[in-house]
């Protein structure tokens, strides 16, 4: 059947390939392609700002909602304090998929492998049992930097950052309960929100992702220890990214195919190898998953090196001065550079740590607690960013525009009667980062990466 197209800047093969898979539905799909893409969020249950009872639901997230209209998150401190992550609303029903597949309340070894710019990531931390450790891979070194910002503005210190490619984690087989390989792809599913990748696509371009996929899986697939899970996902539409992959993932690397329930008014389609969110269907963009459960492999054999031999401990001076600091030190470890500055992380995810380390040529990131300089500390913005933060430490709440202007690293003023010395800044409750009060000013330690550049008079 032959349909009048109605947006003429669709590639002719990606049309004809949509027409074979949709029948009848392309031309709703067309259409959808042709409004305005919705916009969701995902707030932080770990960070409390404001009430969204008033927002309309995203069905398959319990903290997913759906915004009337975009507005300018960079001018938004609730945004820069990790409140929320704003993520498309397909892709969140990820929280779902593993809420039904792994249902035990268990701590787990996480990986996610491509995990730029941290959407993904950010789930998963809020979404993972207490104990439980996630690493956040990215090979391609100018994404990790966003990676590792989005993670630490979430705040949760039982995450990590590590830029390999997919095959530099062999020593690891077997080692991860669950991995995410959420694949770099065509980006069909993007076509509405970004142009750029309708220029980019063709069918050329389609086999060349399909092939990069899967080494990545080949890779991902030894990762998985012995009844663990693999979560395959893509912004894609075509069945050679998709369902050939899924297919390819049973018959030749040996996992099981995971099926899922899900609602049938959430409009998500059941494939003949995964499942596809299309944007005629539901309110999202193009999302495509499918899970599979490793029913060999082997299990990790790996053993401990010395942990991080280029860092030091702290001496019991400097580790009961960081006492006033977090909550709960007596449930962290510290560790330091030769330069002074402190790392920290969960006591209880130490051997597993030492494993990743012994394991990883240079190791998995670590949060910064900050820097002794002589007898001063100076606090790093990830411990201000971080849950671990002292809850005690004193702060001063911040109005919208006072609070703006520290995130553009400006000078402000504070109220005559504030106390001296190293303060949180805060705005509805979240913390912003430091600022250390002299009495005549005010130092703003926003480190200068973070700082905002759109001219706040813009809203």
């Amino acid at each position: 059947m032959n349909f009048k197209l109605i947006n003429s800047s669709l590639p002719s093969d990606f049309e004809t390939t949509m027409q074979a898979q949709l029948g009848a539905d392309f031309i709703l799909f067309e259409k959808a392609l042709g409004t305005e893409p919705p916009v969701s969020i995902r707030l932080n249950p770990e960070k409390r700002a404001f009430d969204a009872s008033a927002l309309m639901k995203v069905p398959w997230h319990p903290e997913g909602y759906f915004l009337p209209a975009r507005p300018v998150f960079t001018l938004d401190p609730v945004f820069h304090a990790g409140g929320y992550y704003v993520q498309e609303a397909s892709s969140m029903i990820l929280h779902e998929v593993l809420s039904q597949l792994i249902p035990a309340p268990r701590p787990l070894r996480i990986l996610d492998l491509c995990a730029a710019p941290g959407g993904k990531s950010t789930l998963l931390a809020s979404w993972m049992p207490p104990g439980s450790l996630l690493l956040a891979n990215e090979v391609i070194r100018s994404r990790v930097s966003p990676l590792q910002e989005n993670l630490e503005r979430w705040g949760n210190p039982h995450t990590f950052t590590s830029s390999y490619d997919p095959e530099g984690f062999a020593k690891l087989n077997g080692f991860f309960d669950l991995v995410l390989v959420d694949a770099p792809c065509s980006g069909e599913g993007l076509f509405r929100k970004d142009p750029d990748a309708i220029r980019e696509w063709s069918p050329e371009h389609v086999q060349l992702c399909a092939a990069r996929q899967r080494r990545i899986l080949a890779a991902a697939v030894k990762l998985v220890a012995p009844g663990g899970t693999l979560l395959y996902s893509t912004c894609t539409y075509n069945e050679v990214e998709n369902d050939q992959n899924a297919a390819w993932l049973v018959e030749q690397q040996n996992l099981e195919y995971l099926e899922v329930k899900l609602p049938a008014e959430w409009g998500v389609v059941s494939r003949d190898s995964g499942y596809q969110c299309y944007p005629h269907r539901l309110r999202g963009e193009g999302f495509y998953f499918a899970a599979f459960r490793q029913t060999r492999g082997l299990p990790f054999r790996g053993k401990t090196g010395r942990y991080m031999s280029k860092l030091s401990d702290l001496k019991k001076r400097e580790e009961a001065a960081l006492a006033d600091w977090v909550q709960n030190a007596e449930a962290l470890f510290f560790l330091q550079r030769p330069d002074g500055t402190v790392l920290f992380g969960p006591n209880e995810l130490w051997n597993d740590l030492m494993l990743l380390d012994t394991a990883l040529p240079q190791g998995v990131w670590l949060r910064e607690a900050g820097q002794f300089k002589g007898k001063d500390f100076i606090p790093a913005h990830s411990l201000a960013m971080s849950t671990s933060v002292a809850a005690d430490w004193p702060a001063v709440e911040l109005d919208r525009e006072t609070g703006l202007r520290f995130l553009k690293k400006e000078n402000i003023e504070l109220p005559a009667d504030t106390a001296k010395g190293w303060l949180l800044a805060r705005h509805e409750g979240l913390n912003q980062g430091w600022m250390k009060n002299l009495g005549n000013r005010v130092n703003n330690y926003l480190p200068k990466d973070w700082r905002i550049r759109m001219d706040i008079r813009e809203v």
